[in-house]
């Protein structure tokens, strides 16, 4: 038997292979870009979040008085029913600007359809949208995950718990019972409807396969 030979075998460090290789400038741009069939299945977003809207703004006459008469503050437990397409628009489209793009066709719808609001839903809308695409403008609109979607909805159910504050109940100070209140449920509803909710609406799109034509859903 042939003894092994005594001389060292140098072997080439094996180098690991990337599974993903990092986006350059121009895919990243390229993968923003908005394109047709973005802007139509996001305004169909929108028309279902408007007649969705509109049914729950119907809902709202006679739920939000009765919340507000067993504990003053607690109608915000239902707020997030009105922008949780903030998030859901940019998970299915994944381009900047969708959260405004869906929330104002929602708004239009409902007007349309019939609402005693008016303008200030437009406004609302874009306080909203604006809350949304900031989150996930800091992660320059590459993550999609629970998380980041979690943070966008908190953020959406702080700005506009500011903005009612600020224009809607001037009577209630932020550290007011009322206030405290407002605010802890307007979090809740926030992190359960546009955080959890959309994450969960918008899985179970993708996973029934008509988000196939999107990076959403592959």
């Amino acid at each position: 038997m042939a003894e092994p030979s005594s001389e060292t075998i140098t072997q080439k460090p094996r180098i690991p292979m990337l599974k993903h290789a990092p986006q350059t400038t121009e895919e990243t741009r390229r993968s923003l870009k908005w394109r047709v069939i973005d802007i139509a299945v996001g305004a169909a977003v929108g028309v279902m979040s408007g007649v969705m809207f509109w049914v729950f703004d119907g809902m709202s006459y006679g739920l939000f008085p009765l919340l507000t008469l067993i504990l003053p503050g607690s109608a915000a437990l239902l707020h997030a029913l009105f922008y949780f397409p903030a998030t859901l628009g940019l998970l299915i489209v994944r381009k900047p600007g969708a959260s405004a793009y869906v929330l104002l066709v929602a708004s239009f719808v409902e007007v349309v359809l019939g609402t005693k609001y008016s303008v200030s839903l437009v406004v609302i809308a874009l306080v909203q949208a604006l809350a949304a695409e900031t989150v996930f403008a800091v992660f320059r609109y590459r993550r999609w995950t629970l998380g980041v979607t979690l943070l966008s909805s908190v953020a959406i159910g702080i700005v506009y718990n500011f903005y009612l504050l600020f224009f809607y109940y001037q009577a209630f100070s932020f550290f007011s019972p009322r206030g405290l209140i407002g605010t802890a449920c307007e979090l809740l509803s926030a992190a359960v409807f546009a955080g959890f909710g959309s994450w969960i609406l918008y899985r179970a799109l993708a996973k029934s396969g008509v988000l196939t034509r999107f990076v959403s859903g592959r």
